[in-house]
Protein backbone atom coordinates (compact mmCIF):
# COMPACT_ATOMS: atom_id res chain seq x y z
CA UNK A 1 0.00 0.00 0.00
CA UNK A 2 2.66 2.61 -1.30
CA UNK A 3 0.08 5.41 -0.55
CA UNK A 4 0.21 4.56 2.85
CA UNK A 5 3.61 3.91 3.12
CA UNK A 6 4.72 7.55 1.90
CA UNK A 7 3.49 8.94 5.01
CA UNK A 8 5.82 6.97 6.90
CA UNK A 9 8.92 8.56 7.06
CA UNK A 10 7.45 11.73 7.92
CA UNK A 11 5.77 9.51 10.80
CA UNK A 12 8.80 8.39 12.37
CA UNK A 13 10.97 11.49 11.57
CA UNK A 14 8.31 13.64 13.83
CA UNK A 15 8.43 10.76 16.41
CA UNK A 16 12.39 10.95 17.12
CA UNK A 17 11.63 14.91 16.93
CA UNK A 18 8.50 14.77 19.50
CA UNK A 19 9.39 12.36 22.08
CA UNK A 20 9.32 13.77 25.14
CA UNK A 21 12.14 13.56 26.93
CA UNK A 22 13.04 15.27 30.39
CA UNK A 23 13.89 14.17 34.26
CA UNK A 24 13.42 12.01 36.02
CA UNK A 25 14.97 9.71 33.10
CA UNK A 26 13.16 6.43 34.48
CA UNK A 27 9.61 7.78 33.96
CA UNK A 28 10.62 9.05 30.20
CA UNK A 29 13.31 5.96 28.78
CA UNK A 30 10.42 3.49 29.01
CA UNK A 31 8.42 5.72 26.28
CA UNK A 32 11.06 5.88 24.07
CA UNK A 33 11.58 2.25 24.43
CA UNK A 34 8.29 1.41 23.34
CA UNK A 35 7.93 3.78 20.66
CA UNK A 36 11.51 2.25 19.10
CA UNK A 37 9.56 -1.44 18.56
CA UNK A 38 8.38 -0.05 15.68
CA UNK A 39 5.78 -1.42 13.80
CA UNK A 40 3.10 -0.60 11.24
CA UNK A 41 1.80 3.23 11.74
CA UNK A 42 -1.18 2.41 10.38
CA UNK A 43 -2.55 4.75 13.27
CA UNK A 44 -0.57 8.06 12.41
CA UNK A 45 -0.78 6.70 8.63
CA UNK A 46 -4.40 7.42 8.64
CA UNK A 47 -4.78 10.61 10.28
CA UNK A 48 -2.54 11.89 7.00
CA UNK A 49 -4.38 10.36 5.18
CA UNK A 50 -7.56 11.77 6.40
CA UNK A 51 -6.26 15.14 5.65
CA UNK A 52 -4.80 14.32 2.13
CA UNK A 53 -8.36 13.30 0.97
CA UNK A 54 -10.10 16.70 1.23
CA UNK A 55 -6.84 18.90 -0.17
CA UNK A 56 -5.51 19.77 3.39
CA UNK A 57 -1.90 19.82 3.58
CA UNK A 58 -0.85 16.84 5.00
CA UNK A 59 2.15 17.87 7.01
CA UNK A 60 -0.68 19.87 9.12
CA UNK A 61 -1.92 16.63 10.85
CA UNK A 62 1.38 15.28 11.95
CA UNK A 63 0.90 16.18 15.59
CA UNK A 64 -2.59 14.76 15.75
CA UNK A 65 -1.28 11.24 13.93
CA UNK A 66 1.57 11.17 16.43
CA UNK A 67 -0.57 11.90 19.32
CA UNK A 68 -2.69 9.07 17.58
CA UNK A 69 0.34 6.27 17.73
CA UNK A 70 1.68 7.35 21.13
CA UNK A 71 -1.96 6.81 22.46
CA UNK A 72 -2.31 3.21 20.66
CA UNK A 73 0.77 2.77 22.40
CA UNK A 74 -0.03 3.89 26.14
CA UNK A 75 -3.07 1.55 25.27
CA UNK A 76 -0.58 -1.40 24.27
CA UNK A 77 1.78 -0.62 27.30
CA UNK A 78 -1.09 -1.23 29.92
CA UNK A 79 -2.52 -4.01 27.59
CA UNK A 80 0.96 -5.34 28.11
CA UNK A 81 0.13 -5.41 32.21
CA UNK A 82 -2.90 -7.17 32.16
CA UNK A 83 -2.51 -9.80 29.70
CA UNK A 84 0.39 -10.40 31.45
CA UNK A 85 2.66 -10.31 28.23
CA UNK A 86 6.61 -11.10 28.34
CA UNK A 87 7.28 -9.94 24.85
CA UNK A 88 6.11 -6.80 22.40
CA UNK A 89 6.95 -7.24 18.77
CA UNK A 90 10.00 -9.51 19.28
CA UNK A 91 10.99 -7.23 22.69
CA UNK A 92 10.59 -7.46 25.96
CA UNK A 93 7.83 -5.57 27.22
CA UNK A 94 7.62 -2.68 28.76
CA UNK A 95 6.91 -4.27 32.65
CA UNK A 96 9.27 -7.06 31.97
CA UNK A 97 12.54 -4.73 30.79
CA UNK A 98 11.51 -2.29 33.90
CA UNK A 99 8.23 -3.27 36.22
CA UNK A 100 4.87 -2.86 36.72
CA UNK A 101 4.55 0.63 38.08
CA UNK A 102 6.81 1.54 35.75
CA UNK A 103 4.98 0.61 32.95
CA UNK A 104 1.68 1.98 34.46
CA UNK A 105 3.05 5.61 35.04
CA UNK A 106 4.98 6.37 31.37
CA UNK A 107 1.91 4.98 30.09
CA UNK A 108 -0.28 7.66 31.82
CA UNK A 109 2.56 10.01 30.74
CA UNK A 110 1.97 9.06 27.20
CA UNK A 111 -1.47 9.45 27.66
CA UNK A 112 -1.01 13.07 28.99
CA UNK A 113 1.39 13.89 26.50
CA UNK A 114 -1.17 12.61 23.51
CA UNK A 115 -3.65 15.30 25.12
CA UNK A 116 -0.76 17.54 24.84
CA UNK A 117 -0.34 17.59 21.15
CA UNK A 118 -3.85 17.66 20.52
CA UNK A 119 -3.99 20.83 22.40
CA UNK A 120 -1.66 22.44 20.21
CA UNK A 121 -4.16 23.12 16.75
CA UNK A 122 -5.50 26.51 16.64
CA UNK A 123 -8.79 26.90 18.58
CA UNK A 124 -11.76 26.30 16.75
CA UNK A 125 -10.24 22.57 16.22
CA UNK A 126 -9.45 21.95 19.40
CA UNK A 127 -12.94 21.16 21.23
CA UNK A 128 -14.43 19.02 18.46
CA UNK A 129 -10.91 17.19 18.19
CA UNK A 130 -11.16 16.62 21.79
CA UNK A 131 -14.48 15.36 21.54
CA UNK A 132 -13.96 12.94 19.00
CA UNK A 133 -10.55 11.46 20.50
CA UNK A 134 -12.41 11.25 24.31
CA UNK A 135 -15.53 9.27 22.68
CA UNK A 136 -13.12 6.73 20.94
CA UNK A 137 -10.78 6.71 24.52
CA UNK A 138 -13.85 5.72 26.78
CA UNK A 139 -14.98 3.43 24.02
CA UNK A 140 -11.68 1.46 23.40
CA UNK A 141 -11.53 1.13 27.63
CA UNK A 142 -15.09 -0.08 27.00
CA UNK A 143 -14.12 -2.42 24.66
CA UNK A 144 -11.41 -3.60 26.96
CA UNK A 145 -13.39 -4.50 29.80
CA UNK A 146 -16.30 -6.19 27.65
CA UNK A 147 -13.61 -8.42 26.55
CA UNK A 148 -12.47 -9.07 29.92
CA UNK A 149 -15.97 -9.83 30.78
CA UNK A 150 -16.14 -12.20 28.06
CA UNK A 151 -13.60 -14.35 29.84
CA UNK A 152 -16.07 -15.68 32.48
CA UNK A 153 -20.07 -14.72 30.68
CA UNK A 154 -21.67 -17.67 29.65
CA UNK A 155 -24.31 -15.86 27.48
CA UNK A 156 -21.78 -13.62 25.20
CA UNK A 157 -23.62 -13.30 21.94
CA UNK A 158 -22.29 -12.53 18.37
CA UNK A 159 -24.02 -9.13 18.78
CA UNK A 160 -22.08 -8.92 21.95
CA UNK A 161 -18.66 -9.52 20.60
CA UNK A 162 -19.31 -7.54 17.12
CA UNK A 163 -20.12 -4.91 19.62
CA UNK A 164 -16.63 -5.61 21.14
CA UNK A 165 -14.48 -5.47 18.67
CA UNK A 166 -15.94 -2.32 16.80
CA UNK A 167 -14.89 -0.58 20.02
CA UNK A 168 -11.75 -2.27 21.17
CA UNK A 169 -10.23 -2.06 17.80
CA UNK A 170 -12.31 -0.30 15.16
CA UNK A 171 -12.96 3.05 16.61
CA UNK A 172 -9.29 3.93 17.27
CA UNK A 173 -8.96 3.53 13.17
CA UNK A 174 -11.91 5.48 12.19
CA UNK A 175 -11.17 8.32 14.86
CA UNK A 176 -7.64 8.51 13.21
CA UNK A 177 -9.72 9.14 9.54
CA UNK A 178 -11.77 11.20 10.54
CA UNK A 179 -9.23 13.61 12.68
CA UNK A 180 -7.41 13.74 9.43
CA UNK A 181 -10.66 15.22 7.71
CA UNK A 182 -11.29 17.54 10.57
CA UNK A 183 -8.16 19.20 9.97
CA UNK A 184 -8.75 19.43 6.35
CA UNK A 185 -12.24 21.26 7.30
CA UNK A 186 -14.21 18.44 5.69
CA UNK A 187 -17.90 18.89 5.84
CA UNK A 188 -19.64 16.90 8.77
CA UNK A 189 -20.98 14.33 6.40
CA UNK A 190 -17.61 13.21 4.72
CA UNK A 191 -15.98 13.28 8.09
CA UNK A 192 -19.56 11.05 8.94
CA UNK A 193 -18.92 8.66 5.88
CA UNK A 194 -14.77 8.56 6.43
CA UNK A 195 -15.83 7.36 10.32
CA UNK A 196 -18.11 4.38 9.12
CA UNK A 197 -15.29 3.05 5.98
CA UNK A 198 -13.10 3.21 9.23
CA UNK A 199 -15.82 1.09 11.51
CA UNK A 200 -16.57 -1.32 9.23
CA UNK A 201 -13.00 -2.00 7.93
CA UNK A 202 -11.83 -2.69 11.26
CA UNK A 203 -14.72 -5.15 12.39
CA UNK A 204 -13.68 -7.00 8.89
CA UNK A 205 -9.94 -6.76 10.38
CA UNK A 206 -10.78 -8.35 13.57
CA UNK A 207 -12.92 -11.27 12.14
CA UNK A 208 -9.95 -11.53 9.63
CA UNK A 209 -7.38 -12.18 12.61
CA UNK A 210 -10.02 -14.62 14.27
CA UNK A 211 -9.84 -16.84 10.84
CA UNK A 212 -5.82 -16.50 10.83
CA UNK A 213 -5.73 -17.08 14.83
CA UNK A 214 -7.11 -20.52 13.76
CA UNK A 215 -6.64 -21.33 9.77
CA UNK A 216 -3.54 -19.26 9.25
CA UNK A 217 -0.49 -20.52 7.56
CA UNK A 218 2.28 -20.12 10.77
CA UNK A 219 5.35 -18.88 8.72
CA UNK A 220 2.98 -16.19 7.04
CA UNK A 221 1.23 -15.06 9.93
CA UNK A 222 4.31 -15.22 11.78
CA UNK A 223 3.15 -17.15 15.27
CA UNK A 224 1.50 -20.86 15.86
CA UNK A 225 -2.07 -20.53 15.20
CA UNK A 226 -4.27 -22.04 18.02
CA UNK A 227 -3.90 -19.28 20.48
CA UNK A 228 -7.17 -17.97 21.02
CA UNK A 229 -8.54 -21.83 21.39
CA UNK A 230 -6.31 -22.65 23.39
CA UNK A 231 -6.76 -19.14 25.93
CA UNK A 232 -10.32 -20.32 25.47
CA UNK A 233 -11.16 -16.50 23.79
CA UNK A 234 -15.16 -16.47 22.89
CA UNK A 235 -14.10 -15.27 18.84
CA UNK A 236 -16.68 -15.05 16.18
CA UNK A 237 -15.90 -18.41 15.31
CA UNK A 238 -16.65 -20.00 18.60
CA UNK A 239 -20.31 -18.45 18.90
CA UNK A 240 -21.29 -19.02 16.14
CA UNK A 241 -20.24 -23.14 16.03
CA UNK A 242 -22.16 -23.25 19.10
CA UNK A 243 -25.12 -21.63 18.23
CA UNK A 244 -24.92 -24.32 14.98
CA UNK A 245 -23.26 -27.28 16.42
CA UNK A 246 -25.53 -30.11 17.37
CA UNK A 247 -25.68 -31.63 21.24
CA UNK A 248 -22.44 -33.44 20.50
CA UNK A 249 -20.74 -30.89 18.75
CA UNK A 250 -21.46 -28.41 21.79
CA UNK A 251 -20.31 -30.34 24.39
CA UNK A 252 -17.54 -31.07 22.99
CA UNK A 253 -16.46 -27.30 22.24
CA UNK A 254 -18.11 -26.32 26.07
CA UNK A 255 -15.56 -28.67 27.59
CA UNK A 256 -12.62 -27.71 25.45
CA UNK A 257 -13.26 -24.53 26.57
CA UNK A 258 -13.21 -24.69 30.18
CA UNK A 259 -10.56 -23.26 32.14
CA UNK A 260 -7.88 -25.41 32.99
CA UNK A 261 -9.57 -28.62 30.97
CA UNK A 262 -6.60 -30.68 30.92
CA UNK A 263 -6.72 -31.67 27.45
CA UNK A 264 -3.30 -31.74 24.90
CA UNK A 265 -3.08 -28.53 23.22
CA UNK A 266 -2.68 -29.71 19.75
CA UNK A 267 -5.02 -32.25 19.90
CA UNK A 268 -7.83 -29.59 21.65
CA UNK A 269 -6.38 -26.93 18.68
CA UNK A 270 -7.22 -29.29 16.09
CA UNK A 271 -10.64 -30.74 17.83
CA UNK A 272 -11.94 -27.25 18.40
CA UNK A 273 -10.55 -26.48 14.24
CA UNK A 274 -12.86 -29.28 13.19
CA UNK A 275 -15.87 -28.28 14.55
CA UNK A 276 -15.31 -24.66 13.17
CA UNK A 277 -15.24 -26.26 9.79
CA UNK A 278 -18.09 -28.98 10.63
CA UNK A 279 -20.54 -26.36 12.35
CA UNK A 280 -19.96 -24.35 9.15
CA UNK A 281 -18.98 -21.83 11.65
CA UNK A 282 -15.56 -20.96 9.23
CA UNK A 283 -17.71 -20.23 6.30
CA UNK A 284 -20.17 -17.82 7.86
CA UNK A 285 -16.82 -15.82 9.54
CA UNK A 286 -15.41 -15.51 5.66
CA UNK A 287 -18.67 -14.22 4.85
CA UNK A 288 -19.48 -12.20 7.80
CA UNK A 289 -15.61 -10.79 7.35
CA UNK A 290 -16.64 -9.80 3.66
CA UNK A 291 -19.81 -8.31 4.71
CA UNK A 292 -18.19 -5.90 6.51
CA UNK A 293 -15.42 -5.47 4.04
CA UNK A 294 -18.40 -4.66 1.47
CA UNK A 295 -20.09 -1.94 3.58
CA UNK A 296 -16.73 0.05 4.60
CA UNK A 297 -16.66 -0.15 0.36
CA UNK A 298 -19.72 1.11 0.10
CA UNK A 299 -18.85 4.44 2.22
CA UNK A 300 -16.80 5.61 0.09
CA UNK A 301 -18.63 5.68 -3.20
CA UNK A 302 -20.17 8.82 -1.29
CA UNK A 303 -16.69 10.75 -0.91
CA UNK A 304 -16.09 13.65 -3.03
CA UNK A 305 -12.60 12.14 -3.98
CA UNK A 306 -10.88 11.30 -6.97
CA UNK A 307 -11.41 7.92 -8.49
CA UNK A 308 -7.67 7.05 -8.13
CA UNK A 309 -8.16 7.89 -4.18
CA UNK A 310 -11.33 5.61 -4.04
CA UNK A 311 -9.42 3.26 -5.00
CA UNK A 312 -6.45 3.45 -2.68
CA UNK A 313 -9.40 3.07 0.09
CA UNK A 314 -10.81 0.07 -1.42
CA UNK A 315 -6.97 -1.08 -1.48
CA UNK A 316 -6.80 -0.60 2.58
CA UNK A 317 -10.51 -1.96 3.06
CA UNK A 318 -9.13 -5.38 1.35
CA UNK A 319 -5.98 -5.51 2.70
CA UNK A 320 -7.20 -5.10 6.13
CA UNK A 321 -9.88 -7.93 4.92
CA UNK A 322 -7.94 -10.52 3.34
CA UNK A 323 -4.37 -9.99 5.14
CA UNK A 324 -2.29 -12.96 5.41
CA UNK A 325 0.35 -11.52 8.35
Amino acid sequence: MEFIQKYNEAVEQYILQTLPVGQPASLYEPIAYLMSLGGKRIRPALVLLGCDLFHGKWEDALPAAYAMEVFHNFTLMHDDIMDNASLRRGKATVHEKYDNNTAILSGDAMLIHSYEMLTSYPAHLISPLLKSFNTMALQLCEGQRMDMDFETREDVSIVDYLKMIEYKTSVLLACALKTGAMIAGANMQDQDHLYAFGINSGIAFQIQDDLLDAFGDAEKVGKQPGGDIIQGKKTYLYLKALELADENQKSTLLAYYQPDSGHDQYEKIETVKKIFRDTGAQEYALQVRDAYNDLAKSHVISLPVSEQQKDELIQFADFMAARKM
